[in-house]
Formats: structure tokens, C-alpha cells, sequence
């Protein structure tokens, strides 16, 4: 005889492999980001990134239209990337939203131009926040059908 599932209680918020991510300060977004729980830290994708004392300039290109943006630079960190090619990237601090959750985060800015999505969330971002179902997307921002 078969057992019934056990029920399961999630205490983080569901969210899909991939999510929407808007920069409210910056008024950025949505741009779409992947869930990594392989990654460790988070990534944009950014074009013309140049570092001048403890600013950064760079450029996102939305819509056809560039946009640039200016932030202080938190520091410069080594990245090795999922092919193993180890960078130095530029690293700012950003306020992100990510379904209802508000919250700061390191973020290194690299061309991505390559990769299916302009923007990755790795586990130090998730930790804590979300519970990734890798089977789903975009389940944060599923509205809910009123009774």
C-alpha cells in the first residue's frame, strides 16, 4: 500500500529558477535573473564599466536605449566563472526587490552578453530569503485569483 505524501511547509518564499529583479534606487527593472544555488555571489551584466577612485560608471542597455548609471565602488573581487576563467570585477552595493522581499546586496558587474540572462543571484543573496524550486519560474510574481 502506497503512503501519502507528507505534507510540506516552506518557510522561505517558493521562487522559481528564474525571478524578476527591479533596482528601485536606480529604477532598473525588471530585468530577469536566474536563481544560482551553485553561485556564490550575484552578477550583472553591465557594459562599459569603468572604475575611477571609489565610483563606478557603467552602462545597461534596456529596450534598445542605453542607461547610465554611477555608484560608489564597495571594492574589486576575483571571480571564476562557470567556465573557469577567473576575472577582476568591480563590486557594488544595491537595493534589490525580488517579489515582495527588499533587501541590499553586493553585487560585480561583468559582461554577461553571452549567458541567457542578464543577471545571476547566487547563494549568499538567496540564503535565508528563498526556498528555489528549480522545476518553476517566475513564481513570486504570480498573482493570486481573488474568491
Amino acid at each position: 500500500m502506497a503512503m501519502p505524501p507528507r505534507p510540506t511547509y516552506f518557510l522561505l518564499p517558493q521562487a522559481g529558477w528564474k525571478e524578476h529583479v527591479r533596482f528601485p534606487k536606480l529604477k532598473l527593472g525588471p530585468i530577469v535573473a536566474k536563481l544560482d544555488t551553485g553561485a556564490r555571489s550575484a552578477a550583472l551584466h553591465a557594459d562599459e564599466i569603468h572604475v575611477s577612485g571609489r565610483r563606478v560608471t557603467f552602462v545597461i542597455v534596456r529596450d534598445g536605449r542605453r542607461h547610465s548609471y554611477k555608484a560608489p565602488l564597495v571594492g574589486v573581487k576575483r571571480v571564476k566563472s562557470s567556465n573557469g576563467i577567473s576575472e577582476m570585477r568591480a563590486v557594488i552595493r544595491a537595493t534589490l526587490e525580488v517579489g515582495k522581499a527588499l533587501f541590499k546586496a553586493e553585487i560585480t558587474l561583468t559582461d554577461r552578453a553571452d549567458m541567457d540572462v542578464p543577471m545571476l543571484l547566487g547563494r549568499n543573496i538567496l540564503k535565508g530569503r528563498f526556498l528555489v524550486n528549480p522545476a518553476r519560474t517566475f513564481l513570486l510574481e504570480r498573482k493570486t485569483k481573488s474568491s
